[in-house]
């Protein structure tokens, strides 16, 4: 399956990407919170209306930001699920590739985490905090590595689960 850059959100295929936008997360806060406030897991700092990272304030308030509490309730956002022969070839040039694009978004946005990364049986599942991550994981692969990538979301649904095989 190939992956268009359409802004209409449909692939060339005729298929429909999803649109992550409409999902309703129950992680997130639904009221504003007082700024700054610190997460006293991660230390990320909500300021000017978003979770990201700096120096908190001595007098910041406290509380575990959406990605920790999805973390403590091991309740991922995103499932992303590799396999195939050329994985278990390229198995280091793939990891370090999963680990750089995580770290690169993770430096941007605090709230998009790898939550575990598991390989068993010549399958590698990983788990995110943030469906686009895990979106963004898979996209990644496809476009260095190509093969066939699969991407299911339900609408209204805070779950997403990619596949990729080669």
């Amino acid at each position: 399956m190939s992956t268009n850059k359409n802004p209409s959100g449909h692939h060339a295929e005729g298929n429909v990407q999803p649109r992550f936008e409409q999902a309703i997360d129950p992680y997130r806060n639904d009221k504003k919170l007082s700024e700054p406030t610190v997460c006293k897991d991660c230390g990320a700092v909500y300021h000017q209306g978003r979770w990201q990272w700096g120096d908190a304030p001595k007098n910041a308030h406290q509380e575990t930001c959406p990605s920790c509490r999805r973390i403590q309730d091991n309740f991922p956002a995103g499932y992303v699920t590799l396999n195939g022969s050329f994985l278990e070839a390229h198995l280091d040039e793939i990891q370090k590739l999963i680990q750089h694009h995580a770290e690169r978004e993770r430096a941007e946005h605090p709230l998009k985490r790898i939550m575990a990364i598991n390989h068993q049986n010549g399958t590698i599942e990983i788990t995110t905090t943030d469906m686009h991550l895990a979106k963004g994981l898979g996209e990644a692969i496809h476009h260095a590595y190509q093969g066939e990538l699969k991407t299911e979301h339900t609408p209204g649904e805070n779950l997403v689960r990619v596949s990729w095989h080669r």
